[in-house]
């Protein structure tokens, strides 16, 4: 729990996210690999390789020709992003012009700690070179009193262009601040440190749960070991869609397998049939039942904070389960005695989506949707159940050091 307090609280975006895996890999003895480059890979051999650095995909060397185990899940959060030409300066005080990141909770940033955070471009002699950047200081996005919006409690909808974080005051050029930068991607994150609460210490609050905690599961339960051609992918864009390079609905992950099938001497026909063996587990934070609002749930399968993970589905197909891939996981998880529950949106209701179905249209192998249940998912501080985090890392152990074959019709797990 140590390790994912400390990657909750100081993984402020996607780029910090990234970098966080990458120093957590290279403990565990994984090799770093250049896209740009050939690659040698050795049976047995550990690697990873980065995209924009905001992306990750890490590996772990067995028979491809057997199926690929691929956990997908995605680094990057709501946030605020800031213009290229962000300062917003009076004689009096120096404002923060961004835009919405995501489908994020928005009122809930107001009045917090947030921390600029992102990457920004340098010039290193005839280099451009990309540079995890997070400020030594805080900034605020401060609500205006109750005495000038008495509507505040019945009504408020944060507006997008004048509800501003505050820099500083007086006037400041925001190039004296980030040195040297020729450009940047940089954002306004929450930097709420994370705290477990509750009775029995059983909850924890911190930003980003939504999708962190999963990238830390299954970092966690891939440098633990396992059997097979073992994959995690750590994509970004996922909160505005995935349509970026490195994203869910780009050729990051296909492209990869296709290498390492590649290194391992398969040519097309072999690569195919590895595909029709594997088995991807989408992961992303589920929505937690919450007790002020029953309504808004399914009558009977809600995802209960403390119950487990969820298992995901719906009939539209926004999340990939099938029966056939959700048997599989039930199994996955009955072995390692780890709690899993039902997942279904209201009938009613529109449904939220996640990557694995954008994955599919690129790497078409059999899938299924799981989450953390979460309440106040994409607030600046979200919430989930300490026991559910333990359950999706024993979860993952089983899918990764199980044998675990797929043909047409059926999978056979020992």
């Amino acid at each position: 729990m140590k390790e994912l307090l400390n990657f909750l609280e100081t993984s402020y975006s996607c780029y910090q996210a990234t970098e966080n895996a990458r120093a957590c890999l290279l403990r565990n003895g994984f090799t770093e690999l250049c896209e740009q480059e050939p690659w040698t890979l050795t049976d047995g051999g550990k690697y990873f390789v980065t995209r924009g650095g905001s992306a990750l995909i890490a590996f772990c060397v067995g028979d491809a020709a057997g199926g690929f185990k691929i956990v997908a899940n995605h680094t990057d959060s709501p946030a605020l992003k800031l213009k290229s030409a962000p300062a917003l300066s009076d004689a009096h005080y120096t404002r923060l012009n961004t835009e919405q990141y995501g489908g994020g909770l928005y009122y809930s940033y107001f009045d917090r700690p947030l921390r600029i955070a992102g990457r920004v471009i340098r010039e290193r002699g005839n280099m451009l070179v990309s540079e995890p950047y997070v400020s030594d200081f805080l900034v605020s996005l401060p609500s205006l009193a109750i005495h000038l919006n008495r509507d505040a409690n019945t009504g408020f909808k944060p507006d997008k262009q004048t509800d501003l974080p505050l820099l500083c005051l007086g006037a400041r050029d925001f190039s004296d601040i980030v040195r040297d930068a020729v450009d940047f991607d940089l954002f306004a994150a929450c930097a709420e440190k994370p705290y477990l609460w509750g009775v029995d210490g059983e909850l924890l609050s911190a930003p980003r749960i939504d999708n962190l905690a999963s990238v830390c599961a299954s970092l966690t339960a891939l440098t633990e070991g396992g059997t097979g051609m073992r994959v995690v992918a750590c994509l970004d864009g996922e909160e505005v869609g995935s349509l970026t390079r490195q994203g869910a609905d780009s050729d990051f992950l296909s492209s990869i397998l296709t290498r390492i099938a590649t290194a391992q001497g398969l040519d097309a026909q072999a690569y195919s049939l590895a595909l029709s063996r594997s088995f991807c587990l989408s992961l992303d934070g589920a929505q937690g039942f919450h007790p002020d609002h029953p309504e808004k749930y399914d009558p009977q399968e809600r995802a209960y904070l403390g119950k487990g993970v969820a298992l995901k589905r719906h009939a539209g197909g926004a999340y990939t389960t099938d029966a056939l891939s959700a048997a599989a996981v039930r199994k996955l998880f009955a072995l390692a005695d780890a709690p899993l529950q039902s997942f279904y949106n209201r009938s009613d209701m529109r449904s939220g989506g996640t990557l694995g179905a954008i994955s599919l249209s690129h790497v078409s192998v059999l899938c299924a949707d799981l989450g953390i249940p979460q309440l106040a998912m994409h607030s600046a501080v979200e919430t989930m159940a300490c026991s559910d985090y333990a359950a999706l890392v024993a979860g993952l152990k089983s899918f990764f050091t199980r044998e675990i074959r797929v043909r047409q019709m059926e999978i056979e797990i020992k």
